[in-house]
């Protein structure tokens, strides 16, 4: 197909897409590639010092308590808990704006393009999850089940991007697309499966606050304080609630406009308008007045061309990747070995069931629900993609650190158990990323797009 200017030929089908779909795409893979690396360190930093000598110094610091008293307000939480309940509240925000930005404008907006996706990533959510009841079924450490499902977007596509032209492009879409949808199931999972007892009216006042904001949108109010303000107000009456807080910031996330309050033509139609009343007599105390009005002017004009859900993105990706999730990691991820045994972790119900559904479940259940979705029609492989690169996609999706470790904290109360759990995640997220690599690193890109017959 020939290629038409302005155009990549990029896609998950034969179709083109256009640049303005694959540069944020670009930029986001730059963003996880580096991010990844810094979350890895993050979490070796947190099992060397949980480790070390000063391992009293690392817990007492995270079970800190901080008390903030407003009115009527209240609020007492330990650090880990501001970390997990309230900073990962806008990780999960920035995960809502991916997500809608992916329904609106990616991949996810066309349903026979985002069906193979998304079967894909029922798959893998399905398989893991089956995969740890069999080991753990009828026992206390069945409430796990959601651990293995999750697939951590930074590591899984910072894996590709690192690889570069020995992934195909439609691959690595494919497996943003894939990661993208495996949120929507996790952040759904933990809405519904992870919810402690319900306070109604908490729960009202968080739901009454969103429908604000959705009005507010609507109406065009642009005042960023009124939605910080309104923001916290959600996150506090979700968290007293009973409905884990983070989910306020993909409520949110979702809510955020993906569209511009001035299209392309309108920007350019203004911005004209503006440079022609620009000031060209000589330097002067009025012309200087008159150009700085009119710079603003183009200023506030090239602001409003910009969706509030780019803006949002732009301005909190590299807060959430390079600050929050590395903080999460650092508070999550010190594990003592010293109390656990090699012998019982390696025999462990629930160590093996994680590591087993992120190593062996997400090659299954994204292969066979792939195949299945090829096979009936729902969609095909990625141009240049063969079934070896699926198979390598699928292992590193198996990759589950972040939402893993996210979501066995809510599983498991006990220390202990949620100790298993994390040396499941590190084993099965370690062996995942490293077949799937050596997978896709050994697999020769072919020459013509023709992948899924």
């Amino acid at each position: 197909m020939d290629q038409q200017p302005g155009y990549f030929t990029w896609a998950t089908s034969d179709r083109l897409i256009p640049k303005r779909f694959v540069r944020p795409f670009i930029r986001f893979t730059q963003i996880e590639a580096s991010s990844g690396i810094v979350l890895l360190v993050s979490a070796v930093i947190a099992i060397i010092w949980a480790n070390s000598a000063y391992s009293g110094t690392y817990f007492s610091i995270l079970e800190e308590h901080l008390t903030i008293s407003i009115g009527g307000f209240h609020l007492d939480e330990s650090v880990l808990d501001i970390i997990n309940d309230g900073f990962m509240a806008i990780f999960f925000f920035v995960v809502g704006l991916e997500i809608k930005r992916e329904m609106v404008l990616g991949d996810l907006r066309d349903r026979k393009a985002a069906a193979l996706p998304v079967m894909a990533a029922l798959g893998g959510m399905i398989i893991p999850a089956l995969i740890y009841l069999a080991f753990n079924f009828g026992t206390g450490a069945g409430h796990g089940w959601g651990i293995p499902m999750a697939t951590d977007i930074a590591f899984a596509v910072g894996i590709v991007a690192l690889l570069g032209s020995r992934v195909p492009p439609g691959a690595k879409l494919f497996l943003l697309a894939l990661a993208i949808a495996d949120d929507i199931g996790a952040i759904s999972v933990i809405a519904i499966f992870y919810t402690a007892d319900l306070n109604l009216v908490y729960l009202g006042a968080a739901v009454l606050g969103l429908a604000i904001v959705w009005s507010a949108n609507r109406v065009k109010i642009r005042a960023l304080i009124f939605y910080i303000t309104m923001a916290l107000l959600i996150w506090y009456f979700t968290l007293e609630s009973g409905v884990h807080a983070t989910l306020a910031g993909v409520a949110l996330g979702f809510l955020t406009p993906a569209r511009a309050h001035f299209n392309p033509r309108q920007f350019d139609a203004r911005a004209r308008a503006t440079l022609d009343m620009f000031p060209v007599e000589p330097d002067s105390p009025a012309a200087q007045e008159r150009a700085e009005h009119e710079v603003v002017e183009m200023i506030q004009t090239s602001q409003e061309s910009i969706s509030p859900l780019s803006r949002m993105e732009h301005n909190l990706v590299g807060w959430s990747s390079y600050v929050i999730v590395p903080l999460f990691a650092l508070a999550n991820a010190g594990v003592d070995f010293r109390n656990t045994s090699i012998t019982e972790a390696a025999t462990s119900a629930i160590a093996l069931g994680v590591a087993l559904g992120l190593v062996v479940g997400k090659v299954v259940g994204i292969s066979l629900f792939t195949v299945a979705a090829v096979k009936l029609g729902m969609g095909r492989l990625p141009a240049k993609t063969t079934w070896t690169h699926l198979v390598g996609l699928s292992a590193v999706a198996g990759v589950g650190f972040t939402v893993s470790l996210f979501v066995s904290g809510l599983a498991f109360s006990a220390p202990e158990q949620a100790d298993l759990a994390k040396v499941g995640i590190f084993v099965g997220s370690a062996v995942a990323g490293v077949i799937g690599s050596l997978i896709l690193l050994t697999t020769k890109n072919p020459r013509n797009p023709a992948s899924s017959e």
